[in-house]
Protein backbone atom coordinates (compact mmCIF):
# COMPACT_ATOMS: atom_id res chain seq x y z
CA UNK A 1 0.00 0.00 0.00
CA UNK A 2 0.61 3.80 -0.21
CA UNK A 3 3.32 4.75 2.92
CA UNK A 4 1.52 6.91 5.50
CA UNK A 5 2.07 10.59 4.43
CA UNK A 6 5.39 11.83 6.14
CA UNK A 7 7.13 8.74 5.41
CA UNK A 8 10.38 9.54 3.92
CA UNK A 9 11.27 7.82 0.08
CA UNK A 10 13.51 6.08 -0.10
CA UNK A 11 16.23 6.61 -2.87
CA UNK A 12 15.67 5.02 -6.66
CA UNK A 13 18.25 2.55 -7.41
CA UNK A 14 20.21 3.60 -10.56
CA UNK A 15 19.16 2.39 -14.05
CA UNK A 16 20.61 -1.20 -14.18
CA UNK A 17 22.56 0.36 -17.00
CA UNK A 18 25.12 1.17 -14.72
CA UNK A 19 27.43 2.10 -17.28
CA UNK A 20 24.82 4.69 -18.92
CA UNK A 21 24.09 6.00 -15.73
CA UNK A 22 27.89 6.56 -14.70
CA UNK A 23 28.29 8.32 -18.51
CA UNK A 24 25.21 10.46 -18.00
CA UNK A 25 27.11 11.72 -14.62
CA UNK A 26 29.91 12.53 -16.86
CA UNK A 27 32.44 9.90 -15.97
CA UNK A 28 33.67 8.95 -19.46
CA UNK A 29 32.02 7.81 -22.38
CA UNK A 30 29.72 4.78 -22.31
CA UNK A 31 32.69 2.73 -23.38
CA UNK A 32 35.08 4.39 -20.63
CA UNK A 33 32.28 3.71 -17.96
CA UNK A 34 31.98 -0.33 -19.23
CA UNK A 35 35.81 -0.30 -18.33
CA UNK A 36 35.36 0.90 -14.90
CA UNK A 37 32.90 -1.26 -14.46
CA UNK A 38 35.45 -4.06 -15.89
CA UNK A 39 38.33 -2.92 -13.43
CA UNK A 40 36.49 -3.35 -10.42
CA UNK A 41 37.20 0.22 -9.83
CA UNK A 42 32.85 0.58 -9.19
CA UNK A 43 31.87 -0.41 -5.89
CA UNK A 44 29.43 -0.05 -2.51
CA UNK A 45 30.48 1.62 -0.06
CA UNK A 46 31.00 -1.45 1.81
CA UNK A 47 33.61 -2.66 -0.55
CA UNK A 48 31.72 -5.10 -3.05
CA UNK A 49 32.41 -5.12 -7.04
CA UNK A 50 29.24 -3.73 -9.23
CA UNK A 51 29.16 -4.66 -12.26
CA UNK A 52 26.71 -4.15 -15.52
CA UNK A 53 23.35 -4.85 -14.17
CA UNK A 54 23.35 -4.65 -10.69
CA UNK A 55 21.81 -2.14 -8.73
CA UNK A 56 23.00 0.03 -5.81
CA UNK A 57 21.26 3.54 -4.76
CA UNK A 58 23.23 6.52 -6.20
CA UNK A 59 24.44 7.02 -2.19
CA UNK A 60 25.85 3.89 -2.22
CA UNK A 61 27.91 3.89 -5.17
CA UNK A 62 32.14 5.29 -5.09
CA UNK A 63 34.10 5.31 -7.93
CA UNK A 64 37.95 4.56 -7.08
CA UNK A 65 36.26 4.34 -3.17
CA UNK A 66 35.05 8.19 -3.50
CA UNK A 67 31.48 8.64 -3.42
CA UNK A 68 29.68 9.73 -7.15
CA UNK A 69 28.99 13.47 -7.76
CA UNK A 70 25.67 14.82 -7.23
CA UNK A 71 22.51 12.92 -8.60
CA UNK A 72 20.62 13.56 -11.44
CA UNK A 73 17.43 16.39 -10.29
CA UNK A 74 19.96 18.38 -8.06
CA UNK A 75 20.52 22.35 -7.61
CA UNK A 76 23.55 23.46 -6.87
CA UNK A 77 24.35 26.72 -5.07
CA UNK A 78 27.74 28.45 -6.23
CA UNK A 79 29.18 31.86 -4.63
CA UNK A 80 30.33 33.41 -8.34
CA UNK A 81 33.13 35.53 -7.21
CA UNK A 82 33.38 38.86 -9.58
CA UNK A 83 35.41 37.79 -13.18
CA UNK A 84 33.69 35.02 -14.13
CA UNK A 85 30.86 34.87 -16.86
CA UNK A 86 27.33 32.66 -16.70
CA UNK A 87 28.50 30.75 -19.86
CA UNK A 88 30.12 27.17 -20.55
CA UNK A 89 31.86 28.66 -23.74
CA UNK A 90 32.90 32.47 -23.47
CA UNK A 91 36.87 32.40 -24.21
CA UNK A 92 37.44 33.73 -20.91
CA UNK A 93 36.67 32.55 -16.86
CA UNK A 94 33.54 30.61 -17.05
CA UNK A 95 31.36 29.39 -13.85
CA UNK A 96 32.22 26.37 -14.65
CA UNK A 97 35.83 26.31 -14.05
CA UNK A 98 34.80 26.78 -10.42
CA UNK A 99 33.12 23.29 -10.46
CA UNK A 100 34.35 19.93 -11.21
CA UNK A 101 35.39 19.34 -14.70
CA UNK A 102 32.88 16.27 -15.27
CA UNK A 103 30.22 18.79 -14.68
CA UNK A 104 30.48 20.02 -18.43
CA UNK A 105 29.94 16.53 -19.47
CA UNK A 106 26.64 15.43 -17.87
CA UNK A 107 24.14 15.08 -19.74
CA UNK A 108 21.45 16.19 -19.04
CA UNK A 109 24.39 19.09 -18.66
CA UNK A 110 23.76 21.42 -15.21
CA UNK A 111 23.00 24.75 -16.33
CA UNK A 112 22.59 27.97 -14.60
CA UNK A 113 19.46 29.33 -13.98
CA UNK A 114 19.62 32.83 -15.23
CA UNK A 115 22.92 34.65 -15.69
CA UNK A 116 24.86 37.01 -13.05
CA UNK A 117 26.78 39.84 -14.94
CA UNK A 118 30.63 39.15 -15.27
CA UNK A 119 31.37 41.90 -12.52
CA UNK A 120 28.69 40.19 -9.84
CA UNK A 121 28.90 38.67 -7.10
CA UNK A 122 26.74 35.99 -5.24
CA UNK A 123 24.33 33.52 -5.73
CA UNK A 124 24.23 31.27 -8.70
CA UNK A 125 22.09 28.53 -8.93
CA UNK A 126 22.27 25.40 -11.36
CA UNK A 127 20.28 22.16 -11.81
CA UNK A 128 20.09 19.69 -14.63
CA UNK A 129 16.45 19.58 -14.07
CA UNK A 130 15.27 21.56 -16.87
CA UNK A 131 11.47 22.28 -15.79
CA UNK A 132 12.67 23.49 -12.40
CA UNK A 133 15.43 25.66 -14.18
CA UNK A 134 12.35 26.88 -16.58
CA UNK A 135 10.07 28.10 -13.86
CA UNK A 136 12.90 29.35 -11.51
CA UNK A 137 13.89 31.72 -14.53
CA UNK A 138 10.79 32.27 -15.60
CA UNK A 139 10.21 36.10 -14.99
CA UNK A 140 6.01 35.10 -14.72
CA UNK A 141 6.79 33.47 -11.52
CA UNK A 142 8.06 36.35 -9.68
CA UNK A 143 10.54 34.78 -7.27
CA UNK A 144 12.20 37.41 -5.38
CA UNK A 145 16.17 37.74 -5.74
CA UNK A 146 17.85 39.82 -3.08
CA UNK A 147 20.91 42.34 -4.19
CA UNK A 148 23.15 44.07 -1.93
CA UNK A 149 24.18 46.81 -4.21
CA UNK A 150 27.07 49.82 -3.39
CA UNK A 151 26.96 52.82 -5.29
CA UNK A 152 29.35 55.79 -6.42
CA UNK A 153 27.06 58.51 -5.23
CA UNK A 154 25.27 59.11 -1.68
CA UNK A 155 21.13 57.72 -2.04
CA UNK A 156 18.93 60.87 -2.71
CA UNK A 157 16.37 59.74 -0.51
CA UNK A 158 13.74 59.28 -2.69
CA UNK A 159 14.76 55.80 -4.00
CA UNK A 160 12.85 53.80 -2.06
CA UNK A 161 9.62 55.23 -2.59
CA UNK A 162 10.11 55.52 -6.57
CA UNK A 163 10.91 51.62 -6.76
CA UNK A 164 8.71 50.40 -4.63
CA UNK A 165 5.51 52.38 -6.38
CA UNK A 166 5.40 49.85 -9.14
CA UNK A 167 5.95 53.29 -12.09
CA UNK A 168 9.59 53.59 -12.43
CA UNK A 169 9.74 53.16 -16.45
CA UNK A 170 13.32 52.26 -17.63
CA UNK A 171 14.54 54.03 -20.75
CA UNK A 172 13.60 52.22 -24.04
CA UNK A 173 11.16 49.96 -22.17
CA UNK A 174 7.03 50.84 -22.23
CA UNK A 175 6.12 48.52 -19.32
CA UNK A 176 6.96 50.13 -15.93
CA UNK A 177 8.74 47.65 -13.29
CA UNK A 178 7.20 45.92 -10.65
CA UNK A 179 7.39 47.27 -7.10
CA UNK A 180 10.78 46.40 -5.23
CA UNK A 181 11.65 46.75 -1.72
CA UNK A 182 14.88 48.62 -0.78
CA UNK A 183 16.55 48.69 2.30
CA UNK A 184 18.72 51.04 3.21
CA UNK A 185 22.24 50.04 4.81
CA UNK A 186 24.07 53.40 4.76
CA UNK A 187 24.23 56.54 2.53
CA UNK A 188 26.23 54.18 -0.25
CA UNK A 189 24.65 50.77 1.02
CA UNK A 190 21.27 49.28 0.06
CA UNK A 191 19.64 46.24 -0.06
CA UNK A 192 17.21 45.58 -2.70
CA UNK A 193 15.12 42.93 -3.70
CA UNK A 194 13.15 42.40 -6.96
CA UNK A 195 10.73 40.33 -8.07
CA UNK A 196 12.01 40.03 -11.85
CA UNK A 197 14.95 40.19 -13.95
CA UNK A 198 15.28 43.04 -16.90
CA UNK A 199 18.43 43.26 -18.53
CA UNK A 200 20.73 45.46 -16.34
CA UNK A 201 17.92 45.88 -13.67
CA UNK A 202 19.35 46.91 -10.92
CA UNK A 203 22.57 49.26 -12.84
CA UNK A 204 19.43 50.71 -15.21
CA UNK A 205 17.03 51.89 -11.65
CA UNK A 206 19.98 53.60 -10.27
CA UNK A 207 21.09 55.04 -13.25
CA UNK A 208 17.57 56.64 -13.56
CA UNK A 209 18.14 58.28 -10.09
CA UNK A 210 21.61 59.94 -11.63
CA UNK A 211 23.44 57.39 -9.84
CA UNK A 212 25.88 54.59 -10.42
CA UNK A 213 26.42 50.72 -9.38
CA UNK A 214 30.04 50.00 -8.43
CA UNK A 215 29.40 46.77 -6.99
CA UNK A 216 26.53 44.39 -7.16
CA UNK A 217 26.22 41.07 -5.18
CA UNK A 218 23.83 38.84 -5.20
CA UNK A 219 22.65 37.28 -1.60
CA UNK A 220 19.53 35.28 -2.09
CA UNK A 221 16.85 33.38 -5.02
CA UNK A 222 14.06 32.91 -3.49
CA UNK A 223 14.23 31.13 0.40
CA UNK A 224 17.85 30.26 -0.42
CA UNK A 225 20.80 32.36 0.85
CA UNK A 226 24.41 32.12 0.18
CA UNK A 227 25.15 31.47 4.27
CA UNK A 228 28.88 30.83 5.05
CA UNK A 229 29.50 29.86 1.50
CA UNK A 230 33.10 31.14 0.36
CA UNK A 231 33.74 32.78 -3.11
CA UNK A 232 34.50 30.30 -5.58
CA UNK A 233 32.69 27.32 -3.04
CA UNK A 234 29.53 25.29 -4.38
CA UNK A 235 27.18 23.16 -2.44
CA UNK A 236 24.31 20.90 -3.03
CA UNK A 237 21.30 22.06 -1.56
CA UNK A 238 18.97 19.78 0.75
CA UNK A 239 15.98 18.04 -0.25
CA UNK A 240 13.94 21.17 2.12
CA UNK A 241 15.80 23.84 0.07
CA UNK A 242 14.69 22.60 -3.38
CA UNK A 243 11.08 21.89 -1.87
CA UNK A 244 10.88 25.62 -0.57
CA UNK A 245 11.85 26.61 -4.30
CA UNK A 246 9.61 24.12 -5.81
CA UNK A 247 6.89 25.32 -3.62
CA UNK A 248 7.92 29.08 -4.36
CA UNK A 249 7.65 29.06 -7.90
CA UNK A 250 4.55 26.69 -7.82
CA UNK A 251 2.68 29.91 -5.77
CA UNK A 252 3.22 32.33 -7.85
Amino acid sequence: GAPPPGAARRPVPPPVKLARYLAALGYGTRKEAEALLAAGRVTTGDGRVLREGDAAPHEAIRVDGAPLDPPPGSVIALHKPAGYTTSTTDPGAVVYDLLPPRFRARDPLIAPVGRLDRDTTGLLLLTDDGALNHRLASPKRHLPKTYEVTLAEPLRGDEGALFASGTLLLHGETTPLAPATLDVLDERRVRLVLTEGRYHQVKRMFGATGNRVTALHRAAVGPVTLGDLAAGAWRVLGVDEVQALREGVARR
